[in-house]
């Protein structure tokens, strides 16, 4: 099942793209796959991003030498 999709182009590039013998239909179908496909890459990437933010610890270093110091 698919849905349609309309896109208003000037007319200057009709006449432009009538000179070629492309399925434009093809072409912009392509286009859009390919641009969503990097989307949800990015979205993904972001997702992981901040699931690793969330998993960080803070530590102090300060304190850490200091406590590995006094162990001494």
């Amino acid at each position: 099942m698919s849905d349609i999709v309309s896109v208003r182009v000037p007319k200057e590039l009709k006449e432009k793209m009538r000179k070629y013998h492309i399925d434009w239909s093809r072409e912009v179908r392509k286009f859009l796959e390919e641009r969503v496909r990097i989307l949800e890459f990015l979205e993904m990437l972001d997702n992981i991003e901040k699931k690793v933010e969330k998993r960080r610890t803070r530590v102090d270093s300060v304190k850490l030498i200091r406590k590995m110091r006094e162990k001494r």
